[in-house]
């Protein structure tokens, strides 16, 4: 199966690329802490390796110079893929934040927009069964906002995963083979999608893009999604933002705390590529970040309303 097939990648590539597999073992050594932040979960881990990412200049004149590195002809030469549904690669991401690390470049060079493309991301999920599928819009962590893509990360890794369900406040629609639920895990604004069919799973996902407000400038309403199939049914969380970076980002001195939330981050797992960053950061400063870069309580509930009206 796709499971075996994509094991096997992983395997081959860190024999064959030194780069990727120094920083796959260096990851076995990776400082974690965990955080309670108002009742849930959060790990932090110092990563240095993401330092690429979290701090990559995602401004419209940066990415128009650089090359982009998920175009086909710009990949290394080491670096191979195994291909999905015709016009996707699937490849090992050699700066991983999960034990098992892959990015998902379509192999067109056309910008990051998930709209028409989250039956795609169901796929990937239900042929990927080992694995949770993660979406990070252009101004929510993507560090290639030019270039379609999807990430995924081995499952056993978010807390998110198992935790959503005891957090779970209320219903926002229910139909015959799906269930739209909203958490209670404020400041973050979780709305989690729960069907056993693709189709009512892509409809409810139609309705919460049209019920979010595209801010001035921007192509897409800004989120970041995660996807995962078990047992029959895709279990799919889409984080509505507010802000692409928090305050903390760029300010000076001892205030300055390196955080670019994306959908690692909003699933559970906080990213600090700076050792200083691992070591201060408290559950207050996460759930600061998190409510500035999340839905406010109450444009949270406006948007279930709207939600809720489509029905």
């Amino acid at each position: 199966m796709m499971n075996q097939t994509i094991n096997n990648l992983i395997t081959e590539q860190l024999t064959s690329w030194e780069t990727a597999r120094n920083n796959y073992e260096a990851l076995s050594t990776v400082k974690v802490k965990e955080l309670d932040v108002n009742g849930v979960l959060y790990k932090v881990q110092f990563n240095p390796a993401r330092i690429v990412s979290s701090g990559a200049k995602v401004d419209a004149k940066t990415i128009k110079e650089r090359k982009c590195f998920l175009c086909p002809a710009n990949l290394p030469a080491v670096q191979k893929g195994v291909p999905f549904k015709g016009h996707y690669n699937i490849l090992v991401n050699p700066f991983p934040i999960f034990p098992r690390h892959l990015t998902i470049p379509e192999q067109a060079h056309v910008d990051q927009r998930i709209a028409s493309r989250m039956e795609d991301m169901l796929d990937l999920a239900q042929a990927l069964t080992d694995y949770v599928i993660f979406y990070n819009g252009p101004k929510c962590g993507a560090s290639a906002p030019d270039h379609a893509h999807f990430q995924a990360g081995n499952k056993g890794f978010l807390p998110v995963e198992k935790d959503w369900r005891n957090q779970i406040a209320g219903k926002i629609v229910e139909m015959e083979e799906a269930t739209l639920w909203y958490l209670n895990d404020a400041p973050r604004a979780t709305l989690a999608i729960e069907s056993s069919s693709k189709e009512k799973a892509a409809q409810l996902f139609d309705a919460i893009y049209r019920s979010l407000t595209v801010k001035p400038g921007e192509e897409e309403p800004m989120m970041n999604v995660l996807a995962m199939y078990e047992e029959g049914k895709w279990v799919v969380f889409v984080f509505p933002r507010e802000k692409h970076r928090p305050a903390c980002y760029t300010a000076e001195g001892e205030a300055n705390l390196l955080s670019s939330p994306a959908s690692v981050d909003l699933g559970g797992v906080f990213i600090t590529p700076v050792e200083k960053d691992f070591l201060k950061i408290t559950a207050e400063d996460v759930a600061q970040i998190l409510s500035e870069v999340c839905l406010s309580a109450s444009d949270f509930e406006q948007l279930r309303k709207r939600i809720q009206e489509q029905f």
